[in-house]
Formats: C-alpha cells, structure tokens, sequence
C-alpha cells in the first residue's frame, strides 16, 4: 500500500523519495488527495510568509511559483498541450499527435498565460481575505478530480503512453478512497464546514465535468495531459469559488 505513496509523491512533485515504485501505478490514486494536500500546504504557506511583507500580488506570485516548482510544471504542461491539440487539431488522431508533440505552440502558449493570469487575480484575492484553507482546498480536489477521470474515462490512445497504466487500472474503488480521504483532508485538517465543502465539492465536479464532455468530444477519453489541464482547471474553479463564497456570505 505504502508503495502507492512512493509512486504518487515521484508523479505528482519533485521531492526525492525513497523505496519501490507500486506494481499496479493506479494504486497510487489512493493516495493522490493526501499528495495534493502535501503540495497545498508548501503551495499555501508560502504565500503566508511573502504575505508578512504586506504584498498580496507578490504572496500570489510566489503559490503561483512554488505550485510550478515542486510539480515540475507537469499539470501546466497537460493544460498547454490540451490546448494545442484541441484547438489546433482537426481529427482525432491529429489531436492525439498533436498533444504528443514536446514543443509548445500558440494555442498552448495562450492558454498557459491567461491561465496563470487568471489564477494569480483570484489568488491575491484569497490571500487578502486570508483563505489559506481554499489554496489547499483546490489544490487537494484538484487531484481528485484526476482520480475521478481516469475511474470513468478510457485512454484515448490505442498505442499507450505515459498514463495508461495508470488509467487502464483505475476504477470506482480508487475513487471511493480518493473521495473520502479528500473530505476527511477539507473537513478536519482544513476546518471546512459543510456550506464551503459543498461550494468547493460543487466546484471540483463542475472541472470533471466540463474536462470530461470536452475530452470525450474531442479525443473519445483521456491521457495525461488531459488529468494535468483537469488538475489545473479545478484549481482555478474551486479557488474561484472561495473567493465568491466569502464575498456572498
């Protein structure tokens, strides 16, 4: 089980560590939630210290910044190449190659700026009303929300690829599991209660939602790259409705 872990700490970020990777890479989604929270936490408080400086947009450059750093930029990655692939591709297959090509091209350079552009509005927002739980509310469900595409959805490529031994073995139990510890992380080490939980969940299904009709639609189901940009969408939207939540209470 501890196996798991080992393989989604060496997936998700950088942090060196120890032991074997897990037989069946889908068992690691167990633990992709209690990952998320790691990367929340380091993401979160970093902004609380450049936040002692009085400086929310540099607090929100710097989650911003130490998101990218200790995920190696993985997710960010999946948004550009989704976005090249969907918008630049005009079949399936095309699609599928052109997400698999390493270069970055304009849909995908677009898409990375007005994504971060937008994450750092509504991050300076969240630290000015010191929502520090929602940082790492987002960053948590958002890894849930991986989980949950590659339970339900089937690999789009028939050739393989860097996901498909995680997708190809993930199913409802992964989800289950990954559900339950992700409330447990929000509702006990976060101290949310029920009405934000509800606002945050809501948020976290609307991105698997929105990811998935999209990737069905254009690629008939999921890779990595379409996980990373599920992973950031989520982000942005539970981040999003932290900061409507707060104002509308």
């Amino acid at each position: 089980m501890l196996k798991g872990l080992v393989t989604a700490l060496r997936t998700l970020t950088v942090l060196p560590v120890p032991g074997k990777d897990a037989v069946h890479f889908s068992s690691s989604f167990y633990w992709f939630p209690v990952v998320g929270f790691l990367i929340g936490a380091l993401q979160s408080g970093t902004g609380y210290l450049m936040m002692a400086a009085g400086w929310p947009e540099f607090g929100a450059a710097s989650v911003l910044f130490a998101g990218v750093v200790l995920t190696r930029g993985i997710h960010a990655d999946g948004f550009a190449d989704l976005a090249d692939g969907f918008f630049g591709g005009k079949t399936v297959e095309s699609r599928l190659r052109i997400m698999k090509d390493p270069a970055v091209g304009s849909f995908g350079a677009i898409a990375l700026v007005l994504l971060f552009l937008f994450k750092w509005v509504v991050l300076v927002k969240l630290l000015s009303l010191e929502l520090y739980a929602w940082i790492v509310s987002g960053v948590v469900l958002a890894r849930l929300v991986q989980v949950m595409l590659a339970s339900f959805l089937p690999y789009a490529r028939s050739d393989g690829g860097t996901a498909a031994g995680f997708v190809e073995g993930a199913g409802s139990r992964h989800m289950g599991a990954a559900f339950f510890l992700s409330v447990i992380i929000l509702l006990f080490l976060m101290n949310m209660t029920l009405l934000p939980l509800g606002a945050a969940l809501f948020a976290a299904a609307a991105g698997a939602v929105l990811t998935a009709m999209l990737s069905l639609k254009m690629i008939k189901g999921v890779t990595g790259d379409v996980l990373g940009a599920s992973s950031e969408i989520t982000e942005v939207l539970v981040w999003t409705s932290g900061v409507l939540f707060a104002v509308l209470s």
